[in-house]
């Protein structure tokens, strides 16, 4: 996945991984900006459940509107660099 393109977005790095995806740093080709786009697992595709939990957390996330809060769409972030919390 490192250094591939989809869409308008390149990867860059691996961030981490988690029960339900995986987490890269990417560039937004478009914008010229710094990114993390989280991906559903490869073996979870398949899972309803899984998908429909990965949909509710992207609108959820994008439903937050807070100023210390960074802008979402989807499975697409602003990445804000820093420690690990």
């Amino acid at each position: 996945m490192i250094g591939a393109t989809i869409s308008h977005y390149h990867i860059l790095e691996k961030l981490g991984e988690g029960g339900m995806g995986v987490v890269y740093r990417a560039e937004d080709t478009r914008l010229d900006r710094p990114v993390a786009l989280k991906f559903l697992l490869p073996d979870l595709t398949h899972n309803d459940e899984a998908k429909t939990r990965f949909v509710h957390e992207a609108q959820a996330a994008s439903a937050i509107q807070h100023p210390a809060s960074a802008p979402s769409m989807t499975s697409m972030r602003q990445l804000i660099t820093g420690c690990s919390l």
